[in-house]
């Protein structure tokens, strides 16, 4: 399991798969989530715009990030 420090108070769920290199453009990330490929807190996500927040994890593929 990875972590990705966050400046803000949260990020979106598309940016951060682009922002950890799980995807290489938000398009191919849109396929991803919607296409019911990626979990955000061990339940799939369907939704790119979910905001991400502090202590949040997403898992696409068999790699889980943790936002801080």
């Amino acid at each position: 399991m990875d972590s990705f420090k966050i400046k803000d108070e949260f990020i979106k769920l598309g940016q951060a798969m682009k922002a950890t290199g799980m995807c290489d453009t938000g398009a191919e990330a849109k396929e991803l989530i919607v296409g019911g490929q990626v979990q955000v807190n061990g339940e799939e996500e369907t939704r790119r715009g979910r905001k991400l927040y502090p202590g949040d994890s997403f898992t696409f593929n068999g790699n889980t990030v943790t936002i801080e």
